[in-house]
């Protein structure tokens, strides 16, 4: 059976909607460094994404998904967080762990009601 950079990717997302810190931690290489322009960070090492992860959840939780493609070496995937869509592009070594994730808002989500009101 060969790897499938898009269904990790789905179940990357599924693990962050979930707040699966545990999960989210074991799809990651020991060498893995995560750039969260969301927050401008760089990060890498268990503890620093363990903490990182720990914060993200409970600032930034996912929603549903609104795109994912594939990419150059792993996926893309696109996902409705607090009034934002967020693109996280995916980089995986060959056992299947991500080795790199890059995250940035790309949108505002236009799933938000205004109800008349300016936004």
């Amino acid at each position: 059976m060969s790897f499938d950079p898009m269904a990790a990717a789905v179940d990357w997302l599924d693990a962050y909607r979930a707040g699966d810190i545990e999960t989210l931690l074991e799809m990651y290489a020991e060498d893995a460094v995560v750039y969260c322009d969301c927050d401008q960070l760089a990060i890498s090492g268990r503890q620093n994404l363990r903490g990182y992860w720990a914060i993200h959840l409970q600032e930034h939780q996912a929603a549903e998904l609104d795109n994912l493609q594939p990419s150059e070496g792993g996926a893309t995937i696109s996902y409705v967080s607090g009034e934002n869509v967020v693109q996280a592009v995916l980089d995986f070594d060959d056992a299947g762990k991500i080795r790199t994730l890059s995250c940035r808002p790309i949108r505002q989500a236009s799933s938000i009601a205004c109800q008349g009101v300016v936004c």
